[in-house]
């Protein structure tokens, strides 16, 4: 009997615009979803998390009614924590993804290892992995210290590479204060097991993450998901799954896979703009990205090592912005990506009662082309949103570079 299975070339084609619509809609970003930050973490699977702030951003744009004391509540009470994990960016989880996505991508942490090896020369990595647990199980560690503990079982021993062994070898989860809104906290760890109380579980099948993946991000090829995830040889699952999944050809003729029941809005959807923070999966989690950016700005987003702060209009990059919530906050806040010091609120929440800034936040907005009007007074609306829920507003929205 000839095979039903439809070639790259027979499936139908589904266009950028659509494309794009369908990945918002996943991603909760064409209308914001009354959903939990619980439950929208593990749709998600997992947010960028590589600064604090971040998930915070994500959320307020996804979640209708969101507050960061939701999600700062989830990361006190460690049901979420932060680790590394897809690509081996630090995400924010649920307690149940920390588990069992870190055991899935731990093969690509141990080839990391190996490209330090030259600096680990004489290191014994089991005995270097239980002497690391050992110390960060004591009570929660810096990596500073994690270094010297080990430097005194390995002296001649790269200190650099010892610490990014112990970071890849072990689950690392970051503990709170670390990551909680309105509080500042040095990075310190200890096990995802010693954290959450529980023994690692077995990773997750990949079949099950494949299609998790789709719903968050999907229609997406195997290159996709391999991005996504940090991960090879994928194509083997997609193929066990796909007599359960449809299949599309982008305008490149790429084939894309898809959950049957998955919303895929008509490419002529109202897509509202929406402020999204540094390192926003959207950004990170496909292959090609021109579903949500166009090749001519796809370097736009960064100034040497430092990631902006992007902007979606008509679903599709269009700008980058910056929020001045405090006059104290410094570079951390003037650029979205700096950490969180003494004295600075370090998860960008407005300072409260007598210390207060003076002057009310200002959410710069630099564009990239000349928009009409009504979709300029969009923007700013969107914005007034952004300030009031994260920088304690009302505030202003001016339009300009995010540098001057």
């Amino acid at each position: 009997m000839a095979s039903r299975t439809k070639t790259p070339h027979q499936s139908p084609l589904i266009g950028t615009r659509a494309l794009n619509r369908a990945t918002l809609a996943r991603q909760l970003l064409l209308n914001r979803a009354e959903m939990s930050a619980g439950d929208a973490v593990a749709h998600l699977v997992g947010l960028q998390a590589q600064n604090v702030k971040p998930p915070y951003f994500q959320l307020h744009a996804r979640l209708a009614g969101f507050r960061p004391a939701e999600l700062a509540g989830l990361m006190e009470s460690r049901e979420v924590v932060r680790m590394v994990t897809m690509r081996s960016t630090i995400h924010t989880h649920t307690a149940h993804d920390a588990l069992t996505l870190r055991p899935l991508v731990q093969a690509a942490r141990d080839r990391e290892v190996a490209y330090f090896r030259k600096g680990l020369t004489g290191v014994d990595l089991d005995r270097l992995a239980e002497r690391a647990r050992a110390f960060v199980e004591a009570e929660p560690r810096t990596m500073a210290e994690i270094r010297e503990e080990l430097l005194v079982h390995w002296p001649a021993a790269d200190p650099q590479s010892l610490s990014v062994a112990a970071r890849c070898l072990l689950p690392l989860v970051q503990v709170t204060p670390r990551g909680v809104w309105g509080r500042s906290g040095q990075v310190r760890l200890t096990t995802v097991e010693r954290w959450l109380g529980a023994d690692a579980d077995a990773a997750q099948p990949i079949d099950d993450v494949v299609l998790r993946y789709l719903g968050a991000f999907g229609p997406a090829s195997v290159k996709d998901m391999q991005t996504w995830a940090g991960l090879t040889r994928l194509r083997e699952a997609f193929e066990r799954l796909r007599p359960r999944l449809l299949t599309f050809r982008d305008e490149s003729g790429t084939e894309l896979f898809d959950l049957p029941d998955a919303p895929r809005p008509d490419a002529d959807t109202p897509a509202p703009p929406r402020f999204l923070p540094e390192f926003d999966n959207l950004l990170l989690s496909h292959a090609d990205r021109s579903r949500v950016v166009a090749p001519e700005i796809r370097n736009r987003t960064w100034t040497g090592n430092q990631a902006h702060r992007t902007l979606l209009v008509d679903g599709f990059l269009a700008g980058l912005w910056r929020l001045d919530d405090a006059p104290t906050s410094g570079p951390a806040d003037r650029n979205g990506a700096g950490a969180n010091r003494p004295g600075v609120d370090g998860a960008g929440a407005a300072r409260s009662g007598p210390d207060a800034p003076a002057q009310p936040p200002v959410l710069t907005v630099e564009l990239f082309g000349t928009p009409s009007r009504a979709r300029k007074e969009e923007i700013e609306a969107e914005g007034q949103v952004l300030l009031a829920t994260m920088a304690g507003g009302p505030g202003s929205v001016r339009f300009g570079s995010i540098h001057g």
